[in-house]
């Protein structure tokens, strides 16, 4: 090693946030090749002994190694078609990785924390998996991106590729943490760029209100992609922006410097145990290279501008600083260097002879088994003398019998201190108390977000939610409804967000463009989830019960002009009636045509079809109940027996459930079919507020009686 400390060499830097620091150009032989490198860390080892020096360089030098071995198998077109370089990032990602306590806390790392990951406890032969989308990578066997670590065994959670969008999801375990007492702590990382997201606000919003376990680890590279942070934010230390949050705790550190970040993500811990709220941690860091294999930085980067990130390269400065302070001779580092050379290579040997990601599984952990499965035939009769209940009442009554039955079952949500705003869950505060029954702010994507990571604390939980006060409302919180939709399946079976999500939906109440809308249409094209809409106070009980008890994620969508509907009501079930997903019921037994029907369009086709009884037409009614699955085979029965279908539904006829249906019945049935089957449903326009409006919108019972008689006529 030469060090040059003419005074030409030596030169005075600063920070970006201003905090000045002295820094000496040296010049370094690596691999054969001489780096002049700026010493722009301070590195103080002070309080950490050699050992731990030693170690922590290993890792580093580890990790930078690995990732250029993903570089080079994406020019060998062997795998790691995705790849997003940490290098410039090392110190806040080495300390991250080793203040995590695996077992124990969370992490939630994101697609660059490739050294976050390895420090965390992912091997190297691991992090190699995931590279080549194997079929024994840990994260979920090749379901995911490349580049996108996890191991849930160890608690290092498997996160999305849309950005920040995590930072709810540990918020959500940040709040069960709290809820159940533990000590642990949901550790956040991110780009500065993700902090812009408004459910990053969001997030950041509900763990400063509750005071929450929680760390927001900002690695700000000062590039989106290609966008220069100025050009985005009035804040270049992007922390300044959320410096209105009275109980987080900001920290600034060097985000290359190891040592510097370590001593930081333990003030934020101190300020976590101490009860006073979560921490955000901003790191400033370099990004390198550029944003990722398929970006080019020269064109939107100056060389000189690049030229000065590769000369204070903190891989570098690292080494520079253990000989300095003679912690390690130049021999010494190199054997380590070798070393690690020598690991990644034999773990590389074992990766590439693994087996390759099987497509042919895609079938597999799309959603968990039931609680009830349609085999299980354990829809019990109803005793008819039982009292009556109204639609509303078996939904209050369900939910306060599952919060008895499972202590670890809670609700949240808008209006909910007050019993929501129909009263659906009335009595529930006071009788299970804030801790398990409490309000949300009007944030959807954080309602939802928050329910999925609070059910990662143990596979006991239980999350329901008021995804919104209204069907209309819910759709800023589609994003996290996704994720929870795909959890499953790219964790291959590792996690699944037991939440229930209810929402109050459709019209016939006069509630105008943001009250009355259908939702199943769109919610029905998303794989991953169930969809349930019960017509009668009964099948609400029943298949909320399942909803409850089952594990993955149920839309319970509740027909809310049927809450009140004396014509929805039902003898009361017992305490263990649940009925299961996809399983359709016969209203009414026919032989001339069959209706398929769900939700409050069930009642409009009863009453069709008994004005048309009285001209001697005799109408099958089949209530699917459950949408998302749906029971074909029940569909299927009745059209070959009656020869013809109409289906009726509230949502819209373009894009609405129905769609399916026909499609299916089409496919599977054509050869019974004598006539076209017609579909029932909502104008193709938004339902207005005046009753004109509503009453020309949305289907009603004349509707159904002549859609019946035109096929009839066929």
């Amino acid at each position: 090693m030469a060090v040059n400390a003419t005074a030409s060499k030596i030169d005075v830097k600063t920070t970006k946030n201003g905090s000045g620091k002295k820094s000496a150009s040296v010049t370094m032989n690596y691999q054969d090749h001489e780096i002049e490198v700026d010493l722009y860390s301070a590195f103080d080892f002070g309080e950490f002994d050699k050992e731990t020096v030693i170690d922590w360089y290993k890792l580093n030098h580890l990790g930078r190694r690995l990732d250029d071995k993903a570089a080079l198998y994406l020019k060998m077109a062997k795998g790691w078609s995705y790849h997003a370089p940490f290098a410039g990032h090392d110190g806040i990602q080495l300390a991250l990785g080793l203040m995590f306590r695996q077992n124990h806390d969370f992490l939630f790392p994101y697609y660059r924390d490739l050294l976050t990951s390895l420090a965390g406890g992912i091997t190297v032969e691991e992090i190699i998996l995931n590279g080549l989308s194997k079929d024994t990578d840990v994260a979920g066997g090749g379901r995911h991106m490349s580049n996108h670590f996890a191991k849930p065994s160890i608690r290092i959670q498997n996160v999305s590729s849309c950005t920040g969008n995590h930072s709810l999801h540990a918020v959500g375990v940040a709040r069960a943490i709290k809820k159940y007492n533990g000590d642990e702590i949901a550790y956040y990382s991110g780009g500065e760029s993700a902090t812009a997201e408004g459910y990053f606000y969001e997030a950041i919003s509900a763990a400063n209100l509750d005071k929450l376990p929680v760390v927001f680890v900002i690695q700000n590279n000062k590039f989106g992609i290609s966008v220069p942070l100025h050009e985005v934010s009035g804040n270049m230390v992007v922390s300044d922006n959320f410096k209105g949050f009275k109980n987080m705790k900001i920290i600034e550190c060097d985000g290359r410097d190891p040592f510097d970040c370590y001593k930081a993500l333990n003030l934020a811990v101190e300020h976590i145990r101490a009860g006073n709220g979560p921490a955000m941690i901003h790191a400033d860091c370099d990004r390198i290279g550029s944003h990722s294999n398929s970006d080019r930085h020269e064109l939107y980067r100056s060389e000189e501008e690049r030229t000065l990130l590769k000369r204070r390269d903190p891989l570098m400065q690292f080494r520079w600083h253990l000989l300095d302070k003679q912690i390690l001779t130049l021999k010494e580092i190199e054997e380590i260097e070798e070393n690690n050379k020598e690991l990644i290579f034999a773990a590389a040997d074992k990766a590439e002879a693994a087996p390759d990601a099987n497509g042919k599984s895609w079938d597999q952990f799309i959603i968990p088994e039931p609680y009830v499965k349609i085999s299980d035939n354990t829809e019990t009769a109803i005793n008819p003398d039982a009292p009556r209940i109204q639609f509303i009442e078996g939904i209050n009554h369900t939910l306060k019998e599952e919060f008895h039955r499972n202590p670890d079952t809670f609700l949240w949500g808008q209006d909910i201190g007050k019993g929501g705003v129909f009263n659906v869950v009335k009595g529930m505060p006071q009788e299970f108390g804030k801790e398990r029954v409490f309000n949300a702010a009007i944030a959807e994507d954080c309602i939802v977000g928050t329910a999925n990571g609070f059910t990662r604390y143990n596979d006991k939980i239980r999350v329901v939610v008021e995804g919104a006060e209204f069907a209309d409302y819910f759709w800023p919180a589609m994003e996290q409804l996704i994720e929870c939709s795909h959890d499953y399946w790219r964790t291959r079976g590792q996690f699944s967000p037991n939440v229930v999500i209810r929402i109050a939906s459709g019209g016939y109440i006069q509630g105008g463009l943001y009250h009355s809308q259908n939702l199943e249409g769109t919610l029905s094209t998303i794989p991953g989830i169930r969809i349930v809409m019960p017509s009668f106070a009964d099948d609400a009980v029943g298949l909320l019960r399942n909803a409850i008890r089952s594990r993955g994620t149920t839309l319970f969508l509740e027909p809310k002009f049927l809450y009140n509907f004396k014509a929805a009501s039902a003898p009361t079930p017992d305490d263990d009636f649940v009925i299961p997903f996809g399983k359709a019921k016969t209203r009414r037994s026919g032989s001339d045509l069959t209706i398929v029907s769900f939700g409050t369009t069930v009642h409009l086709s009863m009453m069709a079809a008994e004005e048309l009884a009285n001209e001697g037409i005799s109408v099958e009614v089949i209530d699917l109940r459950s949408i998302i699955p749906w029971d074909k085979e029940a569909v299927l029965e009745s059209v070959r027996r009656t020869n013809r279908l109409v289906v009726v539904h509230e949502d819209k006829v373009t894009g609405g459930f129905g769609g399916e249906i026909v499609a299916t019945v089409s496919k599977e049935a054509f050869r019974s079919l004598d006539a076209p089957i017609l579909r029932v449903g909502s104008k193709d326009v938004p339902v207005g507020f005046a009753k004109s409006y509503e009453s020309a919108t949305l289907p009603n019972k004349n509707d159904v009686v002549l859609a019946v008689k035109e096929t009839l006529q066929f």
